[in-house]
């Protein structure tokens, strides 16, 4: 009885056990499919956020105005405790910046930041006239020293040459002991060697001076010290500033237009090893310039182009920006050296692309003409792509003209820069040479709808600080953090009489009784 009393009741339970199972598998059923929905859903979501389907998910029209500048405004006025030069200097620093027009403003920025780490006098930074450049402007032809000079009184003590020494009747020269920095030096380095070295001779040269300070370094204020610099008080002369706005004028008279600095040029290509596209003849000249130029070094192009270290050819350029949404009626300034290739690299460009115009097209002038390949041709190149609507390099790296460029855009209000995220486009475009043109656009608008087109960003190494210098030298108007907190309307005017107070050397310092009010600096 037991025994059938059990299996009585063990069925009864089976039964009521099996419509439960069946209900928890109607159940489990009905979630998996309603996973699966709204996987589907989202999938279809991230799709369309990548940009995947339209051209229109990239809006041209946007891109043509500044991005969006998130509340953040550009300041690089000192927010802490910022004395001014003592009167007892540690001795004179020369420097010869070598390179071309961005190398040069980097180390001109990081000669200031040495000598104020060091409480040294700086002499007027020296240019390097180089074999390539074949240019002896000197600081004099290219910036506004006196501009220079007096924008900095409130951080450095600047002269123009070191001073001769009037002792007992005689009259002596300070001869300044040559140094080489490391690469990249900790300010540890200037505050020890540099510093010893200059307390023993009085003066100290140091050549080359390109990348001799770390870029890192974790004192806002020595950052906002290297804006001010870049960014105000480098100012090209005056005749060189109504060249650019000329250009621009006569650009902006027919629209808005594009800048696009082409770095397809033989040094760039035969330092980044980049050959194969070219003609056996071509892959010679390259070679030789390499072998001359550079360190010996087994590059392969296939290697070289898939870790993006090779610049856009012209008519990736071109394919990129269609691919992007924008028409042949598009107007471009193209700011390049020579072409290597010529005309066979440039023909597809102009073929999308014809309505492109460079300084020497726009202005005629005579002066442009003659140093159109020198410092003076780049520093207009440099102005009319700072005010472009759009700016475009082929390739950033820390030492291209295009570094600081696309940093002071960023300072100059968040203006768009459209930066080609080579690595994540050369399969896209091998896969195009190879015949799979289908899907070409759409991938491209995947890449490079990653990109960022010019806002507040977080600096990511390799980035440079130079090219991008958020956030220490942007502030906010309305933020709870005080580290972002714009400083006060009047701290330039405070700075100006902390040094009257002072009593500084009026033949340094009282070169102008005008105050740097907060808008300019």
């Amino acid at each position: 009885m037991r025994r059938l009393g059990h299996h009585r009741q063990h069925g009864k339970q089976g039964g009521v056990g099996g419509r439960g199972l069946l209900l928890k598998l109607l159940i489990a059923v009905s979630v998996v499919l309603l996973i699966c929905t709204l996987s589907l859903l989202f999938s279809a979501t991230t799709t369309a956020t990548n940009g995947s389907n339209a051209p229109s998910e990239i809006n041209v029209e946007k891109l043509w105005e500044s991005a969006n500048s998130g509340g953040w405004r550009p300041s690089s006025s000192p927010r802490t405790d910022w004395p001014s030069p003592p009167k007892e200097t540690k001795g004179y620093l020369r420097v010869r910046c070598n390179g071309g027009l961005n190398q040069q403003r980097t180390a001109i920025c990081n000669a200031v930041l040495a000598a104020r780490i060091m409480n040294a006098t700086l002499v007027l930074p020296e240019l390097d006239a180089n074999s390539f450049w074949h240019d002896d402007s000197g600081f004099h032809g290219i910036y506004d020293a006196e501009h220079f000079i007096q924008s900095l009184r409130f951080d450095v003590r600047i002269v123009e040459r070191i001073p001769e020494i009037h002792k007992n009747g005689k009259t002596k020269k300070i001869k300044a002991f040559q140094l080489r920095p490391p690469r990249d030096a900790p300010i540890s380095w200037y505050t020890t060697e540099a510093l010893e070295k200059m307390k023993e001779h009085g003066a100290i040269y140091l050549t080359p001076f390109s990348h001799r300070l770390a870029e890192e370094i974790d004192n806002p204020e020595y950052q906002r010290l290297r804006c001010r610099v870049n960014y105000h008080a480098l100012r090209f002369k005056p005749h060189i500033m109504k060249l650019s706005e000329s250009i621009v004028d006569k650009l902006r008279s027919q629209g808005r237009f594009m800048a696009i600095h082409l770095r397809f040029e033989m040094d760039m290509l035969a330092f980044a090893g980049c050959f194969d596209i070219f003609s056996s003849t071509e892959q010679k000249i390259l070679k030789k310039y390499r072998m001359e130029n550079f360190a010996k070094k087994t590059l392969i192009y296939k290697e070289r182009r898939a870790i993006g270290k090779c610049p856009l050819t012209p008519e990736e350029v071109g394919l990129l920006l269609r691919a992007m949404g924008f028409n042949n009626s598009t107007r471009m300034y193209l700011a390049a050296g020579e072409l290597f290739g010529g005309e066979h690299f440039m023909k597809p460009f102009r073929a999308l692309f014809p309505h492109l115009e460079n300084h020497s097209s726009v202005d005629s002038s005579e002066e442009l003409a003659a140093n159109a390949r020198g410092l003076i041709g780049s520093a207009v190149d440099y102005m009319v792509c700072l005010l472009a609507d759009i700016f475009m390099p082929t390739y950033d790296g820390p030492s291209n003209f295009a570094n600081n460029l696309l940093g002071h855009r960023l300072y100059y209000g968040f203006r768009t820069n459209i930066r080609p995220d080579r690595k994540g486009l050369a399969p896209v475009f091998t896969a195009r040479e190879e015949g799979q043109t289908a899907s070409f656009e759409e991938a491209v608008r995947r890449v490079m709808l990653k990109t960022n087109f010019g806002g507040p960003h977080e600096r990511i190494s390799p980035e440079s600080f130079y090219t991008n210098a958020w956030p220490e030298c942007f502030c906010q108007v309305e933020t709870q953090n005080p580290d972002d907190k714009c400083p006060s309307e009047n701290v330039m005017q405070m700075l100006h009489s902390q040094l009257e107070s002072e009593n500084m050397d009026s033949e340094i310092y009282n070169q102008s009784d005008s105050v740097v009010s907060l808008a300019e600096r």
